[in-house]
């Protein structure tokens, strides 16, 4: 869950100009998805008519014909590898969900159709929602918001623009209307981001099935919006539009049918992501996002835990970047307590993973077979990728309004890195080295920079 600035469309010529790409392993004269050698009828193959970027096709081919189904060193290996929640020795393959299998943002358009519906219920205090909340926060919610609406009633949110205006620059921003800090303390800045607790902590009140409703009304309203809507809520303009990836979804389902056990783990509400996920073909059981606490069949400001964290500790551990991955090996591979945080050896990790911002990168970078990044100029992501310790990193543009070309170097070796205690500091690989900066390759060919 990442929240969107708002873009203009580029044409389709544009989006689609290719450039040189990052260096693989996989090179696309040597092993290019048309050849005899990585073509067999039993290899299920990425669909030929929709446009990835340079070799990427051929790459991803490559991955899934080397870990798929189809071919006997990896049936072999599957034998042998731990199993999964899922099932025996399957490979397992994780995607992040926001802006990268959908372009924006689930959660974002939820918000905006519950404000617009008067969906959120008033809280007994604002304060009590979130555990970082400041008090200049709590009085501008309440001034804005007004306290004549009685606990667990709707606000009037579809008329009142102050209340929403307050709501939405308190979680755009992290600050007040008036440019208060709307959240202090501390937190673990590699498990957790206060603002994306508070997004789900504004939905308790609601049964989980009552907020997967909801989504699935925004989710017919943002498909319907023509690519490059902008919708008003309150007094904000706010990306009024989200669309599949077609790649995405190919992806995904050519993943599924060579054999991988394919998952989402999003930093978005898991009633949300539940709405949305079967246009992708996911299944329930196959989802992990946040999830609140839930009583008498009605979520609440808790979260559960994750490893060491116990539940209803109000947000400490996200699936937000070190937090995805102890999700991934609490809710895939059956890992309890503190070793769920760490990276576990090959067999207990997943084979791919695919994400487009910083929430990512500890589980992309846990892949033991391939990693694909949507270029959306993250620094610590993109240094990653750039650097491609493995040769098995690939990286594409957004496949709908690419980003411009980032005209700074990443600054990788001196603050690309997000340490716990919110200081940044260098990236560095396994062995300790830094990695350093990097200049952004992967982008349309004719953009200017940004």
């Amino acid at each position: 869950m990442l929240r969107q600035q708002v873009l203009r469309p580029v044409t389709a010529g544009l989006a689609l100009a290719l450039a040189a790409t990052v260096g693989t392993p996989w090179t696309a004269a040597a092993h290019d998805a048309s050849s005899p050698r990585t073509s067999r009828a039993e290899c299920p193959q990425l669909r030929k008519d929709l446009p990835w970027y340079g070799g990427n096709r051929a790459k991803l081919q490559r991955m899934i014909d080397e870990r798929g189904s189809c071919s006997a060193k990896s049936r072999s290996a599957q034998s042998r590898s731990a199993k999964s929640r899922s099932g025996a020795g399957k490979p397992v393959a994780a995607f992040d969900w926001d802006n990268t299998i959908v372009k924006n943002d689930i959660s974002d358009a939820t918000l905006a159709w519950m404000l617009k519906h008067d969906k959120i219920l008033q809280p007994t205090s604002w304060r009590a929602t979130n555990k970082w909340m400041t008090a200049a926060a709590h009085r501008a919610l309440t001034r804005a918001c007004g306290t004549s609406v009685p606990v667990g009633r709707p606000l009037p949110t579809s008329t009142d623009t102050g209340c929403t205006d307050e709501i939405l620059d308190i979680y755009e921003g992290a600050k007040t209307s008036t440019g208060d800090t709307a959240f202090s303390g501390v937190w673990n800045h590699r498990r957790t981001v206060p603002e994306y607790v508070w997004i789900t902590q504004l939905f308790a009140g609601h049964s989980p099935a009552r907020l997967t409703e909801f989504a699935r009304k925004a989710r017919a309203e943002n498909l319907a919006a023509p690519i490059g809507s902008v919708q008003k809520v309150g007094t904000h303009d706010w990306a009024g539009y989200v669309r599949y990836y077609e790649q995405q979804v190919d992806l995904i389902r050519t993943l599924r049918k060579a054999g991988f056990d394919v998952w989402v783990v999003s930093a978005s509400a898991e009633p949300i992501v539940r709405a949305w996920a079967p246009g992708a073909g996911f299944k329930n059981n196959r989802v992990i996002g946040i999830r609140n606490v839930v009583r008498d069949g009605r979520l609440t400001t808790g979260v559960q835990g994750c490893g060491d964290v116990k539940d209803d500790t109000r947000g400490e551990a996200l699936t937000y970047m070190d937090g995805k991955r102890c999700w991934i090996n609490k809710g895939i591979y059956g890992i309890k307590g503190a070793e769920a945080w760490r990276q576990q050896d090959p067999a207990h990790r997943i084979a791919f993973g695919a994400g487009d911002a910083e929430t990512d990168v500890t589980f992309v970078d846990d892949a033991t077979a391939g990693h694909l990044v949507i270029n959306r100029n993250k620094t610590e992501l993109m240094c990653r990728a750039y650097d491609n310790a493995d040769r098995r990193w690939i990286v594409n543009p957004m496949f709908i309004e690419p980003k411009k070309r980032q005209s700074a170097p990443y600054p990788c070796a001196t603050e690309g890195y997000m340490n716990t205690d919110g200081v940044e500091g260098p990236v560095r690989r396994p062995d300790g080295s830094v990695v350093p900066d990097q200049k952004d390759r992967v982008f349309p060919k004719g953009t200017a920079r940004s």
